[in-house]
């Protein structure tokens, strides 16, 4: 039995000390075996998520955007919450309000509406959910907008104006979101 997993773990061993170091650097075995940083594709925030002190006037639980910061705030008790770094909507796409969570999916199917199609009609009319598909491991949708807080298998749009109004995260990020808030949740939109 122990062979069996021998030659799989020397393979790894003589890749990541006979590459290069850039590659060396990059690898981690847990994304082969489950885990790993890159296990959702969704790889690591360029902004890291963190706990913060935190003055606005929202009850715990409340989830506060703030688009000019490109962070995201889950409000937690004694002044604090946990900070995360977003991607928000370019010029033109930004915007404001308090709306709540209506649905919640894992793996989400995405549908572009007709808005963004007939900006890009060279986007798929539908897209199962999965590694490749723009909404990320999870997606919490916001009232009856067509607005999403979202996943990405873009970490490197973090911190960025790119999106046409949704809110995206690093999967770790929106994944860790996912299971701290419920259907019903008040999210606060600020577009200062």
């Amino acid at each position: 039995m122990i062979r069996y997993f021998a030659a799989p773990i020397a393979a790894i061993a003589l890749l990541s000390t006979t590459a290069g170091g850039a590659f060396a650097e990059e690898f981690d075995s847990r994304d082969i075996m489950g885990g790993g940083p890159n296990f959702f594709r969704g790889g690591s925030s360029p902004v890291p998520r963190t706990t913060v002190m935190y003055n606005g006037n929202y009850a715990p639980g409340t989830i506060v955007v703030n688009t000019s910061e490109r962070r995201l705030y889950l409000v937690l008790q004694n002044g604090q919450a946990l900070r995360y770094g977003i991607g928000v909507g370019r010029d033109g796409f930004r915007w404001g309000g308090v709306h709540r969570i209506t649905a919640k999916k894992e793996w989400p199917d995405w549908t572009p509406p007709s808005q963004m199609l007939a900006r890009r009609p060279d986007l798929p009319r539908h897209m199962k959910g999965g590694v490749e598909n723009p909404l990320g491991a999870r997606a919490m949708y916001l009232g009856s907008t067509l607005y999403r807080i979202h996943g990405s298998n873009e970490p490197e749009t973090i911190g960025q104006a790119v999106s046409s109004g949704c809110f995206r995260m690093t999967n770790d990020d929106v994944t860790d979101l996912y299971g701290r808030v419920g259907v019903g949740t008040t999210v606060v939109v600020l577009n200062n």
